[in-house]
């Protein structure tokens, strides 16, 4: 009699073994791949809206003290922006008088958070603005 040629059956278990193990880390990689891009994405959301906020700041009203909060998209993003003069620190100690006609810096902050995980994703923008004296105009 011929004896037939073919695989065992620990064979083709090995193989199948080996190929679920392959799509399980191909698998893996495409899902690891779409939360990064779904990241990026709200990322650079977030980084578009915090700019276009705090670009805004002085622009047809002027600077004062105080704090601001909002949302965009049913409050997928939430911001808050915080406005306080600003004091150097390496000054901070000198009693010497400020000009009066001196223009006066104003400490910008914003902090963009977003995502549904508390305490989510949160992105903080800080900036100084020139204001003249007595007017709340922001100086070019």
């Amino acid at each position: 009699m011929s004896r037939q040629r073919g695989f065992t059956l620990l064979e083709v278990i090995v193989a199948f073994a080996l190929l679920a193990a392959a799509l399980a880390l191909l698998l893996g990689i495409l899902s690891n791949s779409a939360r990064q891009v779904r990241w990026s994405d709200e990322a650079g959301r977030a980084a578009l809206y915090a700019q276009t906020l705090i670009d805004q700041v002085g622009v047809g009203e002027p600077i004062t003290a105080g704090q601001l909060d909002g949302e965009f998209e049913q409050g997928r993003y939430r911001w808050q922006l915080r406005i306080a003069p600003w004091r150097d620190a390496a000054t901070a100690g000198a009693q010497s008088p400020a000009a009066p006609n001196a223009p006066r810096l104003f400490e910008v902050t914003l902090t963009m958070e977003w995502g549904a995980a508390d305490p989510g994703q949160r992105l903080q923008l800080r900036s100084l603005r020139t204001v003249a004296a007595g007017t709340g105009a922001v100086l070019p």
